[in-house]
């Protein structure tokens, strides 16, 4: 969605309220694409005191891997968008709280695909006590314990044998 904002920028005091639904599919996080249904995006941009305000609110379901079970996960996902939206700036600051809209006109779009990206965490987990998979069978931990038995050190194998001597 593409928004203008040239009146805004020149001291309109109209709201354009933002409500719709963007396919994003095609979004890759780690080696999958995460969101199969659209994420919704709601709020607005208005003006107040001169100043361009963008407050959006994203909501998406995330459908992915477990990074340590390999199990499957879903979870919804919303956050809120707050930023500040200037036609320029002087000098060569790079605030996170503002925007430069070139030309007048705000791509919503590209802008909420990049905040979905920088928000989501590095590593997707089913639970934050996720127990993972075993090393050597490959059995899901969270599910039960494995029949493994723990390797042994070898510098103290040699004890091991005296005990198993008794």
């Amino acid at each position: 969605m593409k928004i203008d904002l040239t009146n805004l920028f020149n001291g309109s005091n109209e709201s354009i309220s933002v409500d719709y639904a963007l396919y994003l599919g095609n979004l890759e996080y780690s080696t999958y694409h995460p969101l199969k249904k659209d994420v919704n995006i709601r709020g607005s941009v208005f003006q107040k005191a001169d100043v361009v305000y963008l407050d959006v609110s994203v909501s998406f379901e995330f459908c992915g891997v477990c990074d340590r079970c390999a199990g499957d996960v879903k979870k919804d996902y919303c956050f809120r968008l707050n930023k500040i939206l200037v036609p320029n700036m002087a000098g060569d600051a790079d605030f996170d709280d503002y925007i430069i809209v070139e030309n007048g006109v705000l791509d919503l779009d590209a802008l909420v695909e990049e905040e979905i990206q920088l928000f989501l965490p590095s590593k997707m987990l089913c639970s934050e006590d996720c127990r993972g998979l075993c090393a050597k069978c490959g059995k899901n931990l969270n599910t039960g314990k494995c029949s493994c038995k723990k390797d042994v050190d070898p510098r103290m194998a040699a004890l091991l044998q005296l005990l198993d001597e008794e």
